[in-house]
């Protein structure tokens, strides 16, 4: 399970029933799906860093009804907008003063049963997700549906902004691409890695052929 930095402790539980932090279920089928999942959740949590009421989380079991622990869904990657960072074991949404996540991510598993991916449209529906989108890498296939009075599939995902995270989808060489709201493509962890060691190199390569020049570069800064 994905864990967040807590700020808050939420209210009280009834301890008398079990709600599980784990369903038994692995994360992902294989490393394909598994690089998507964290793709998405770590750059809309970096994304989202200094926003102090904006949760994001991976593969966090979401129990949205008090009393029936055996209501639940484990999003791939889920977005709550007016709740705290911070640990949990599990989002129950009675202590999250009833605010159900606004928008969830799937990414489809060659184990994901059709009639296992519909249940989980209905219970997305159901409790209340404003955007939920759907993501087959195996197909380079990207579903989604946006909130009306119901969960409505949206006719085109090409260059398709979500509403309320502002990110954009799109394809770059037939791969599907997604992009922060300030225009950056998502990056990997080792891709920033790389991006930033390039830019030292860049910089110390600057500072020296300043000097070669007779120019201090600690004066210009």
């Amino acid at each position: 399970m994905v864990s967040q930095l807590r700020t808050s402790d939420p209210q009280p539980d009834n301890h008398s029933i079990v709600y599980p932090d784990s369903d038994g279920q692995p994360m992902s089928d294989n490393t394909k799906q598994f690089r998507w999942i964290v793709l998405i959740q770590q750059n809309l949590e970096a994304w989202f860093a200094d926003v102090a009421d904006v949760f994001v989380a991976g593969d966090l079991l979401w129990y949205p009804v008090e009393g029936e622990p055996k209501i639940r869904q484990a999003p791939d990657a889920m977005v709550v907008f007016g709740r705290s960072k911070g640990d949990r074991g599990s989002y129950k949404q009675w202590l999250e003063d009833d605010i159900a996540p606004q928008v969830v991510f799937e990414v489809r598993s060659p184990g994901n049963t059709q009639t296992e991916l519909d249940k989980k449209l209905v219970f997305y529906d159901r409790y209340g997700v404003e955007e939920y989108y759907l993501y087959d890498p195996d197909r380079n296939d990207l579903s989604g549906w946006l909130r009306e009075e119901r969960l409505t599939p949206i006719d085109s995902m090409t260059n398709w902004v979500s509403p309320r995270l502002e990110i954009r989808f799109d394809w770059q060489d037939n791969d599907l691409t997604l992009y922060l709201p300030n225009g950056v493509a998502f990056t990997t962890l080792e891709q920033e890695r790389q991006r930033a060691e390039a830019a030292e190199l860049r910089a110390a390569q600057l500072a020296e052929r300043l000097r070669a020049m007779g120019i201090d570069p600690d004066q210009l800064q």
